[in-house]
């Protein structure tokens, strides 16, 4: 009788092949079913946690960004010819951070999808704590200057709030279930408005702490200015130094497990220790099961992004960072320079030496506290209210609409509304609707837009690529307002600034129509990719 033992490598090698089928389909169930638990989770104190923990990291950018407005003006003091910064000098500390961003932000964007979330999370908050204090201990002497000095430590620093960006938004968004993602991601993007006002607070209390003496200065030397400037920078280390040991301890985002590094079983069991069963401990990598699934790399990327309906959204998000950042930065890091312009706060003409530098500083920062508690702080956290229930398009459409009018008017009427203290009364009113509907608008939802797009593999490097275009925007602006703003005499050009601002958030509002509505979508249906047999089974080399 013959033998069958001839035919068993063959139907050995396809028993092995349906069995990986039914690995493939198993493990598809399981994908969708571990998806399911994070997309219909209800709200718990790991999800405060996360945006607490991803907040921080916001607040601190903010912080340490527009608190130079400030810093500024103190800087021109006490290092200034003529107690005042030079153009090129003011341009070059303001604008180094959002050059650094735009690194950082690529930089991280990239190195959070190879290398995981929880791996990357917390280098960028160790770079901003230790340019933080690089600037606070920064000196002068024969062979160096101290405003060169800054400028490289401010850049570093930038690297460090770039990379920031993608993690704090991506993280929140792959924790969250789908009902709750848009208020979730928002909170966290809200810390700017309360950074912005810490940084204001924060000079008006030192300011006034120093009052006595600063007021017994030399007013040719102003030394205990230098002091001020340096507790102010200094300060922004705070915020991070509390955040980063929670950073360090944030588990990894279960879509990564599951996605990129491809281990759906232990994406499986982090969701039931995390989210279900709310343990805050990670434990590591239990589970090593590597499944196949699409996998990222040069010739992925370009094929993703080369079809139309992935590249177009992409462009939109870039384009529509790139226009509030021009105006948000613009007069942001600009505020001082505006109120002064306007004649706001400033000290009356009988005022002379150091009674001026104080009054000229505590009046800077009232003003910046007043921009930020009527403005941004209450349209962020308007958006917070909506943006689950209107959709993101509606209101960065909403925003972009309502800032074109707001910047036509400002700018065409400039003359008339600061030729008189009522008027000035009404700018300043206007600026604070502009600060509103930045954030109820916009400057809200331009980066829940990509933390929420594509898919898992690309999600952190898009983000990266369309924030980064914002910051791009932000350093075009700040280079324009530095050179453009006394043309025809001191801060003469600042309406015709208005007035191009509002062709920017015109053209945002067009850019915004090409981008796809995320409300009540999971992150899966918003990548548009194929979700059937996503996964084809178990890897031969697990």
């Amino acid at each position: 009788m013959p033998s069958l033992d001839k035919n068993l490598p063959g139907r050995n090698a396809l028993e092995k092949v349906r069995s990986l089928e039914d690995d493939g389909d198993t493990l598809n169930d399981k994908r969708r079913a571990t998806l399911a638990e994070i997309d219909n989770a209800k709200f718990s104190w790991f999800h405060v946690r996360v945006c607490l923990v991803a907040g921080a990291g916001f607040l601190t950018d903010a912080y340490d960004i527009f608190a130079i407005s400030i810093a500024s003006v103190m800087l021109g003091y006490v290092y200034g010819h003529g107690q005042k910064l030079t153009a090129n000098q003011d341009l070059g500390i303001k604008v180094a951070t959002p050059v650094g961003t735009v690194f950082g932000q690529l930089i991280f964007g990239w190195l959070a999808d190879v290398y995981g979330r929880k791996r990357i999370y917390g280098y960028e908050l160790m770079l901003m704590i230790v340019a933080s204090f690089g600037q606070a201990v920064a000196g002068q002497a024969h062979g160096v200057n101290i405003i060169g000095v800054l400028v490289v430590w401010r850049f570093v620093m930038g690297v460090g709030i770039g990379g920031d960006y993608p993690l704090s938004s991506v993280i929140p968004a792959e924790f969250s279930s789908t009902r709750i993602r848009g208020r979730m991601m928002t909170a966290v993007g809200a810390n700017q408005g309360w950074g912005q006002l810490t940084a204001a607070l924060t000079a008006f209390v030192i300011t006034a702490g120093y009052k006595d003496a600063l007021l017994g200065d030399d007013p040719r030397v102003l030394a205990h200015v230098d002091y001020m400037w340096r507790l102010l920078i200094g300060l922004g280390c705070v915020p991070g130094a509390i955040a980063l040991y929670f950073r360090l301890t944030i588990p990894e985002t279960p879509r990564f497990t599951m996605d990129v590094e491809r281990n759906v079983r232990q994406a499986a069991r982090d969701v039931q220790r995390i989210i279900v069963a709310g343990s805050h401990s990670y434990e590591g990598k239990e589970i090593v099961e590597r499944v196949r699934a699409p996998k990222a790399s040069r010739r992925d990327f370009a094929r993703f992004f080369s079809k139309r309906e992935n590249l177009v959204p992409l462009v939109g998000m870039c384009y529509s960072w790139f226009a509030i950042d021009v105006a948000f930065y613009g007069l942001g890091l600009n505020t001082s320079i505006i109120l002064q312009a306007i004649g706001f706060g400033s000290p009356s003409a009988n005022v002379t030496g150091t009674t001026a530098v104080y009054e000229t500083l505590k009046n800077i920062s009232v003003g910046n506290m007043i921009l930020a508690v009527a403005g941004l702080i209450p349209g962020a956290w308007t958006t917070f209210l909506f943006i689950d229930s209107w959709g993101r398009k509606p209101i960065q459409l909403m925003g972009f609409i309502m800032l074109t009018i707001l910047y036509i008017i400002m700018g065409f009427a400039y003359r008339d509304l600061t030729a008189t203290s009522a008027g000035r009364k009404m700018f300043v009113f206007l600026y604070c609707l502009t600060n509103f509907f930045s954030n109820f608008g916009p400057n809200a939802t331009v980066s829940v837009f990509p933390g929420e797009s594509f898919p898992t593999r690309y999600r952190s490097t898009a983000f990266g690529i369309a924030a980064a275009s914002g910051k791009v925007g932000a350093v075009v602006s700040q280079v324009g307002f530095g050179k453009l703003v006394n043309i025809g005499g001191e801060n003469a050009f600042v309406p015709h600034l208005l007035e191009i601002f509002a062709f920017f958030m015109l053209t945002g509002a067009l850019a915004t129509s090409v981008l796809k509505e995320g409300k009540r979508l999971t992150l899966e249906e918003l990548s548009n990719e194929e979700q059937d047999g996503f996964i084809a089974g178990v890897s031969a080399l697990c």
